[in-house]
């Protein structure tokens, strides 16, 4: 059987309860609430248990405030992947969105996010599916909301004389 952990005693129990009353991180504030219950008295078992954890978690707890006080009860920062678009292919992808698709080149009349995913499949060999192009888009501060589609060859004298009620000329 292990030695018990010692807990740091630069704050009282009382003081850790204000802390976690204070506290807007619902974890680092069980956190605390477990220490100060451990703090009091209580097994480590039954301390971590009111707190609604479990026991090893509240030894890493005291542990990391040992080690950091009340910042070490934080949560660590989760890795993120790295992006799969460069800067510059972000910018040429901007820059395709803001031109608009070429129906003889591209195949649509209208860019969506499938659409999008077929261009830079095309021109970079970077597959994305289309509900991750949803969190690409947004990052790029474009909307999902687009321009109602035109079919390239439209009249747009016959537009506007239906608009007026007359028939077009000609």
């Amino acid at each position: 059987m292990g030695r018990a952990l010692k807990i740091r005693d630069d704050l009282s129990a009382e003081a850790l309860r204000r802390a976690a009353r204070r506290e807007k991180d619902g974890r680092a504030a069980a956190r605390m609430y477990a220490i100060a219950n451990a703090l009091d008295g209580l097994s480590r078992a039954e301390a971590a248990r009111l707190a609604g954890m479990e026991r090893q978690a509240l030894r890493d707890a005291v542990v990391r405030y040992n080690a950091e006080g009340l910042a070490g009860l934080h949560d660590r920062p989760k890795g993120r992947p790295p992006r799969l678009l460069t800067a510059s292919e972000e910018a040429d992808l901007v820059a395709a969105i803001l031109r608009g698709p070429d129906p003889a080149i591209d195949g649509c009349c209208a860019w969506t996010r499938a659409d999008l995913c077929t261009w830079l499949e095309a021109h970079y060999q970077k597959s994305y599916h289309p509900s991750s192009m949803t969190r690409v888009l947004r990052r790029l501060d474009f909307s999902r909301q687009k321009a109602r589609p035109h079919h390239p060859k439209r009249d747009v004298e016959a537009q506007e004389a239906f608009k007026k009620g007359g028939l077009p000329n000609g």
